[in-house]
């Protein structure tokens, strides 16, 4: 089932959870999502377990209770991918096939490549680089960098 309610920093934390797979403290949430404030983690935990996603245990940490499919994402064991990114590997693969036909056009003479074809090449490098850029956008969001323990 799809939760359309998971969004921002509420989809930042749900995130973190699963990636985490452990039980995780207000404070642990609040430096691995890179919140603000504890007050801040805690008021998205309560909306995650009130969604029914998490739970506490007996020691007060949350764990994860219902890995949920959220619109626009893939799960890949841990990661949440965004959609994007698999549309993006479709348009490498036929900007690939594309120019793989350019250059054999310069080795077998009898094949030619026209304007037309070039222009459809130039608009799958547009298209993919966008893809790719959007995806990767998506995908920083959702897994912000780690904060190292000094």
């Amino acid at each position: 089932m799809a939760n359309n309610n998971l969004e921002g920093n509420t989809l930042n934390v749900y995130a973190f959870i699963v990636r985490t797979d452990k039980p995780v403290g207000t404070r642990e949430v609040t430096r691995g999502a890179e919140l603000s404030s504890t007050s801040v983690a805690h008021r998205h935990l309560q909306k995650l377990e009130n969604m029914g996603l998490i739970e506490r245990d007996n020691y007060g940490n949350y764990i994860l209770k219902e890995k949920s499919s959220i619109d626009g994402h893939v799960w890949i064991g841990k990661n949440l991918v965004p959609r994007l990114m698999f549309y993006s590997l479709f348009f490498i693969g036929a900007f690939a096939a594309e120019v793989s036909i350019i250059l054999l056009s310069f080795v077998i003479e009898s094949l030619v490549v026209e304007a037309g074809f070039l222009f459809a090449t130039v608009i799958t490098l547009v298209s993919m680089l966008l893809f790719v850029m959007e995806g990767v956008k998506l995908h920083r969001k959702l897994n912000p960098k780690r904060v190292k323990n000094k």
